[in-house]
């Protein structure tokens, strides 16, 4: 009697509550995951680079609501739980779960242990973008979690941009293929969920993701299958960021969009 072998599913994050509800809902289906840890990029080099594509001005009011953002995180305990509880998630590091730490997803040492694994699948959730020759080294399929409505929502924020374009309808969350665009892959599977009133820019990306651990859990037992099932992104495709401070600040009081 010959016994399968469970195939390994490696998941790279740059840590956080989200991405654990995801490892947590993969590993409890699947088993047999690993987590690639990447640092977290510097504040300095990520207001470099957005001050380089948007300007000085957008650039520090968009970090400013970063800044609020963490600081709101604080009081937002109650609905926190409540999302936990409705969903039925868990958000607690599990000791069982092999932790690889790794500068960057995008290292030689990152590939190589990727490869070294030979995974079935590799899934990503709040990590950085893989470079063309990151994706082209990866011997298997990689998808990406994605809290936002693709291809309309892609990049950051993509609830809170919803709520603000009235189009609660896009409110939800996307897994799809990986590609060298920012969440321009093919798609697998989409979930839509409607925020409480309760819910803020703080707790949106918490409620996609833990509503959304099924569509997480269906792409990867189709990857694990061989029975990927992508379709095109069909809409107007635009890539969001975080809201500079002021225009936050203006949806919030003028339309209660916080």
């Amino acid at each position: 009697m010959t016994s399968t072998a469970i195939p390994q599913i490696i998941i790279v994050t740059a840590g956080g509550r989200n991405p654990q509800i995801l490892i947590n809902a993969i590993e409890s289906r699947f088993g047999n995951v690993t987590v690639l840890l990447e640092q977290p990029e510097s504040k300095k080099l990520f207001l470099k680079r957005r001050i380089r594509k948007l300007g000085l001005i957008t650039a520090s009011g968009q970090f400013a609501t970063m800044v609020a953002s963490k600081f709101g995180k604080r009081f937002t305990g109650k609905r926190t739980a409540d999302i936990l509880r409705q969903y039925d998630v868990d958000d607690r590091e599990n000791p069982a779960v092999p932790v690889i730490a790794v500068d960057s997803v995008n290292t030689p040492e990152a590939i190589e242990q990727i490869r070294a694994k030979n995974p079935a699948v590799v899934f990503l959730v709040s990590c950085r973008m893989l470079s063309a020759a990151t994706l082209s080294a990866i011997p298997c399929p990689v998808i990406n979690f994605h809290a936002g409505i693709n291809p309309q929502y892609r990049g950051l924020m993509g609830g809170y941009w919803a709520r603000v374009e009235n189009d609660e309808a896009n409110f939800g969350a996307t897994v799809h293929l990986v590609d060298v665009g920012v969440d321009t892959g093919d798609i697998l599977y989409q979930s839509r969920i409607t925020p409480s009133k309760s819910d803020t820019m703080h707790t949106y990306p918490l409620l996609q993701t833990a509503a959304s651990t099924d569509i997480a859990i269906r792409a990867v037992e189709d990857a694990l299958s061989g029975n990927l099932k992508p379709l095109p992104a069909k809409g107007n495709s635009r890539q969001w960021y975080h809201p500079p401070i002021w225009t936050w600040l203006w949806n919030g009081v003028t339309r209660g969009i916080w």
